[in-house]
């Protein structure tokens, strides 16, 4: 077990460091699974801001790792906020970690397990081993629950993957099921996944040695403006008021998740392919290029901001400055690799909705057979426009699917399975113009192209 080090706080974020808690007495009424920067930027952050605002000690937050233990004592794990009590180490710490999920004081386990949560999440499928892993000591842990007669839990589940509490249940009943079906049954009437969504994929910088000169602002500046949450209120055993700190309850998540999805997670995947195959490395770098910006700007703007239903509580305006704010800072600096990978799964959910709409609506498709047309050249090409070779990260690609993106018909990518189902070869326009773009791509590369489809797009918006 590894105990954590006293509170490492942000400079700027009263509201955590005027701490009227201390931080050494603390009793645990939540466990995370999962060691990474989510824990800091939601759970940990919104409780300790919560118990400072309440003057409560009983929602501390014990972690669980699930990574071998050489690899967690690499890690610099930082009590940023003072709300974390200790590390279990699952795997030398069976016992405590199961003791630890079983307590009867802890009311809620929240996870964090896999950044390839989309592929369970999505198909149902639990394959990796941090999923496994965590899933088997649930289970276990469960059960025991159930023996000591305890009160109902909730599995919040803090992954970036759609409808995530009910991706979460589908997939742990099934894992249950095969080893006991009435814990299964149990777990059903016991154990509530409420979905949440956590604006988690932003990178924040760890100290301010890592910051480059062009930000200006703070970093709890940035902290403050760049963290949200919102959580259905279906907990069944108590909660935490993280309404006082800052979290928005409500009793359907879906219109949040797809604000999020349709304007956050598609505008990374839009600006992903492109800027990367033009030899860009980050989106603070790709978003100076006025080209890419411009880009993203009529996206965000002029396509998706009709077609979108906004929650009462959101002002649009507001929300898209800051989405524009953010990719455009050099604080919050992630790398287009990692956008890159598993566009399989991330394009049909943040970008085939809107396409549909604009086919729906008679409107122009050409933004996003451009986007299409990027990814099929970037799935199929071994080296960008500048000739650096790159790596392909894809786990949801079949063996069939491979073979379409390889034929020398560029129309038979659209057949693959992430878009086999929008039937995308049959829209005549779109087809055309998405043919247009890969043979422009491969003869003059990405930003030539790009240059050429944004006179288009602004003569038609």
């Amino acid at each position: 077990m590894f105990t954590l080090p006293q509170p490492v706080l942000m400079e700027g974020t009263s509201a955590i460091t005027s701490s009227t808690y201390n931080p050494t007495q603390l009793s645990a009424g939540m466990v995370h699974i999962g060691v990474g920067t989510i824990i800091h930027k939601h759970p940990a952050y919104y409780t300790a801001k919560f118990m400072n605002l309440a003057n409560q000690s009983n929602w501390g937050i014990r972690v669980i790792s699930l990574l071998p233990a050489d690899r967690l004592e690499k890690l610099s794990i930082i009590n940023e906020s003072g709300s974390l009590i200790d590390v279990i180490t699952a795997s030398t710490q069976p016992e405590e970690a199961l003791s630890s999920l079983a307590d009867p004081a802890v009311k809620i386990v929240a996870l964090s397990l896999t950044e390839d949560g989309e592929k369970w999440g999505v198909q149902g499928i639990v394959d990796t081993d941090q999923t496994l892993l965590a899933f088997d000591f649930l289970t276990k842990a469960l059960a025991r629950r159930r023996e000591q007669l305890g009160d109902p839990l909730t599995i919040l589940s803090c992954d970036d993957l759609p409808r995530n509490g009910d991706a979460t249940r589908k997939a742990l009943l099934s894992f249950v099921n095969d080893k006991d079906a009435d814990l299964a049954s149990w777990i059903e009437r016991h154990v509530t996944f409420p979905n949440s969504v956590a604006d988690s994929v932003t990178s924040i910088p760890s100290t301010e040695d890592d910051l480059s000169d062009e930000r200006t602002a703070t970093r709890a500046e940035y902290w403050e403006e760049l963290t949200s949450w919102v959580i259905e209120d279906k907990f069944g055993s108590g909660r935490p008021d993280w309404e006082i700190a800052g979290v928005t309850f409500v009793d359907d998540s879906n219109p949040y998740e797809a604000l999020q999805q349709r304007f956050q997670n598609a505008s990374y995947s839009l600006l992903a392919y492109p800027a990367f195959l033009a030899g860009y490395r980050t989106v603070h770098e790709a978003m100076s290029d006025s080209v890419f910006s411009n880009y993203v700007n009529v996206f965000i703007n002029r396509l998706v901001s009709p077609l979108v239903t906004v929650p009462g509580s959101i002002d649009l305006t507001d929300y898209k400055t800051k989405l524009l704010r953010r990719l455009s800072s050099a604080a919050v600096n992630i790398p287009l690799s990692r956008l890159c990978a598993d566009g399989a799964s991330k394009l049909p959910a943040f970008i085939l909705p809107t396409l549909a709409e604009l086919v729906k609506q008679e409107k122009p498709t050409y933004c996003l057979a451009f986007l299409l047309a990027t990814y099929g050249h970037y799935l199929s090409a071994t080296t960008d426009d500048k000739d650096e070779e790159y790596e392909i990260n894809e786990i949801c690609l079949s063996e069939d699917d491979w073979y379409k993106i390889e034929d020398s018909d560029v129309l038979a990518f659209l057949d693959s399975s992430p878009f086999a189902s929008a039937n995308l070869r049959t829209i005549p326009h779109f087809a055309a113009a998405y043919k247009l773009y890969r043979k422009q791509i491969a003869i003059y590369g990405v930003a030539f192209t790009l240059r050429q489809t944004m006179c288009t797009l602004l003569e038609l918006h």
